[in-house]
């Protein structure tokens, strides 16, 4: 029994660092706190905070970061999930001049409605990555800029242009909302515990107005486009999963006669799709069989009644009209996916679920 407890608290204090106060961080939790003061100051000088300024900080931890935020901005609200850290946060600043310019909000910041703020500051747990970073763009009224603590492989995500390995949904999803800088990278050594891997700071600062798209329009074209996105369009777009699909969309549409009103107004509900774009799984609705010859993919043209022909002659014409049968998404901007976009919806042809409607 006693070889038990012995075990018990060990594999407990495996799991957990504490700092000079006595409090455990949690790596499970994604509990890592910036140690290095200097790193602190960089960060808060590439914010550009004025002394106006509202700032927004999720995961305080024990408030190193918080303190220089309060030195810089007009007042600073932090969300933090976890009971004792908020704690150590109010006794940290009782008492100092700062305790009338700091309003902490105890809670998940992915499912608290967030108040006012020009400028967003956070080392968050990485587990949260992407879906705080849509919440934060589908945020009103929108904010000036947020600069947030990635780890490194997600922050090179954020920021890759076309033709960068990385390249994926992620990069564009983000960049067709938000304007994305790396500013430096940050080895874990700057942590305590530290993580397992390195991080990197991103600037994101949203776009003013955003596109006038239909998220959920651009979601599932640049979904369909990089589930093999160094394959070309031609190829991707003659195979019977994405052939049937379109044409299943196509004649819903067809049937429900959605006015071009109707689609219009779609299009401006852009805030309340903005969610869509956090989810970087794959949709199986889309997904593409494993890998075959492009031959085996293409939907035969010998038809019942002809239709299914017809239907792919009209996608490969799209493809044809903008010159990209031969272009491949990994190389695609922003301002082809969102001209394919247009010419896809410009002959009836839509990439949203048309269930509900």
């Amino acid at each position: 029994m006693a070889g038990g407890k012995i075990q018990k608290q060990k594999n407990r204090a495996a799991g957990s660092h504490s700092h000079q106060g006595g409090i455990p961080f949690h790596k499970s939790k994604g509990q890592h706190i910036l140690k290095n003061p200097m790193l602190v100051d960089t960060i808060v000088q590439k914010s550009g905070i004025k002394p106006t300024d509202v700032v927004l900080e999720i995961g305080p931890g024990t408030g190193n970061l918080t303190k220089k935020l309060l030195e810089a901005s007009k007042s600073v609200i932090a969300v933090e999930l976890d009971p004792r850290m908020v704690l150590e946060l109010q006794r940290r600043f009782q008492g100092t001049p700062f305790s009338n310019k700091l309003k902490v909000i105890q809670g998940d910041v992915l499912k608290c409605d967030l108040p006012y703020f020009d400028i967003c500051v956070a080392n968050i747990p990485y587990q949260i990555s992407s879906p705080l970073t849509f919440k934060l763009l589908s945020h009103r009224p929108s904010f000036r800029c947020a600069v947030i603590m990635f780890q490194r492989e997600f922050a090179m995500r954020l920021v890759a242009q076309p033709g960068d390995n990385l390249y994926c949904r992620l990069s564009v999803n983000t960049q067709l909302l938000a304007r994305v800088f790396h500013l430096l990278k940050v080895g874990r050594n700057n942590f305590r515990p530290p993580p397992k891997v390195d991080s990197s700071v991103v600037r994101i600062e949203p776009r003013k107005p955003l596109p006038p798209v239909s998220f959920k329009e651009w979601d599932g074209l640049v979904r369909l486009c990089f589930n093999r996105k160094n394959k070309t369009l031609g190829s991707i777009f003659r195979q019977k999963t994405v052939l049937s699909l379109l044409e299943k969309n196509y004649k819903t549409l067809q049937a429900l006669q959605l006015s071009e009103k109707g689609m219009s107004e779609e299009a401006g509900m852009v805030d309340d799709e903005v969610a869509v774009l956090a989810d970087t799984s794959e949709d199986p609705s889309m997904e593409i069989d494993g890998e075959r010859d492009d031959d085996e993919m293409e939907v035969e043209d010998v038809d019942r009644e002809g239709e299914r022909s017809d239907f792919k002659d009209k996608v490969l014409g799209v493809l044809k009209q903008g010159d990209f049968e031969d272009k491949r998404s990994s190389k695609l901007t922003q301002v082809d996916f969102l001209y394919l976009l247009s010419l896809f919806n410009k002959a009836g042809i839509h990439f949203s679920s048309c269930s509900g409607k």
